[in-house]
């Protein structure tokens, strides 16, 4: 599932403003091919939380803005979620937003620890270095070296 962000970046603009208005924030754009189709998928957020209404109202905004714009050439389905609980942390101002949370950070090669997963509470992000804090030992992890992060939920708790 390849993203293609010159898309993403290029429907950002446009929407961004128009899901501020609403009282939102625009966490992510993605715009993939599933299959045989293809799925732009919009990504909104909120301090107080997003519900299925938050969805809607955002979809019935912006739709006509893409069809108006027309940035894609192929048909693709425009899908409108929240990032949920496990939300997945792609932009630098995502680390910002979350510091103080627990997240899971996933490298793509084995770090002198000899791990390739971590979980820890987010300390910081400076200069492309995000800084967890694991079993009480502070971890330091560029962003290229980063795969996969997300918000961790011990599903166990429920």
């Amino acid at each position: 599932m390849a993203k293609n962000t010159g898309i993403a970046e290029t429907v950002s603009e446009f929407i961004k403003p128009e899901v501020e208005k609403l009282g939102l924030q625009l966490w992510d754009i993605q715009f993939v091919k599933e299959g045989a189709g293809y799925i732009l998928r919009v990504t909104i957020d909120s301090k107080d939380g997003v519900g299925i209404s938050d969805c809607e109202k955002v979809s019935r905004t912006i739709d006509p803005i893409l069809d108006e714009k027309d940035p894609i050439e192929q048909s693709y389905t425009l899908e409108v979620e929240t990032p949920g609980i496990e939300r997945e942390l792609t932009k630098k101002w995502h680390y910002e937003h979350c510091v103080g949370e627990t997240i899971d950070v996933k490298l793509f090669t084995q770090d002198e620890s000899g791990s390739k997963s971590h979980t820890g509470v987010l300390k910081s992000i400076e200069d492309d270095v995000v800084t967890i804090v694991e079993n009480n030992e502070e971890k330091k992890f560029n962003l290229k070296q980063i795969a996969k992060s997300n918000i961790h939920f011990d599903f166990t708790d429920i």
